[in-house]
């Protein structure tokens, strides 16, 4: 796809000190998931893919002119905000969603994707939330879906588990009928285990952002960004990645 909008050269003569650092080393230092799949996982060959490593990629042609003009930095989620702090990395597309108490520690773009709470189950006679009434309902222990599902399926009986495995394992032997979790990862389980389908109830909304350090001209950066943010959305080239993906574009 060809730049759109933005160019390198319009970018250079307003972006001071940290846009100068990245023009003058020729590349975008991003840190990204390279174990959640569709945003970003490692395929047979080692090769890093996803919905965040093509916008990584397409970030990086309207920045810089080059789509090959990015180093990708696999990062734990625990340290997605630290990376930035240690100035390890220009921004962040890892699955971070925006909340107030991030937003203290970095700036955020406007929102790529809207993720959600959202249910997965490998029972037949499970197709929407109102059927999992008097059923049991896998949840990590301490998640924020706790909280929606008390909400929102006040009758279904909650079992707490500790990862993603043990609620794999719960929906195995039908001690859970259906499991609830971030949208974005439970597409990617049943893109590799299609046993198991994701219900099309979203329980909630979480926009995921792009996220960059608080410096006194990182704000500059920010406009670039939400610049091509807004631009690819309104090209549609958004909406076309997340359905290459598996991911669906509307907002909940």
């Amino acid at each position: 796809m060809a730049t759109m909008g933005i160019t390198p050269w319009s970018l250079s003569p307003c972006y001071a000190t940290e846009w100068a650092e990245i023009e003058a080393r020729g590349k975008l230092i991003v840190a990204v998931k390279d174990n959640t799949r569709p945003l970003g996982f490692r395929d047979p060959d080692g090769r890093i893919r996803g919905f965040e490593i093509d916008l990584a990629r397409q970030l990086a042609l309207m920045l810089l002119g080059n789509h090959a003009a990015v180093e990708l930095i696999p990062v734990s989620n625990r340290d997605r905000l630290d990376i930035l702090h240690r100035g390890e990395a220009d921004l962040v597309i890892a699955g971070l969603t925006v909340t107030p108490m991030r937003s203290r520690q970095v700036y955020f773009t406007r929102p790529y994707h809207f993720d959600s709470t959202s249910l997965i189950t490998r029972q037949a006679g499970i197709t929407q939330l109102a059927d999992l009434r008097g059923q049991r309902v896998a949840l990590l222990r301490g998640s924020s879906a706790i909280a929606v599902l008390r909400h929102r399926a006040p009758d279904a009986i909650l079992l707490g588990v500790d990862s993603y495995q043990e609620a794999m394992a719960s929906l195995a032997t039908g001690e859970a009928a259906a499991f609830a979790g971030d949208r974005t990862i439970l597409t990617g389980w049943s893109q590799i285990h299609p046993e198991y389908r994701v219900l099309g109830d979203r329980l909630s909304a979480e926009p995921l952002g792009v996220a960059i350090a608080k410096t006194a001209n990182s704000g500059r950066l920010l406009i670039a960004l939400n610049q091509a943010l807004r631009e690819l959305e309104q090209s549609g080239w958004l909406a076309e990645h997340q359905a290459i993906w598996g991911l669906t574009p509307e907002v909940p």
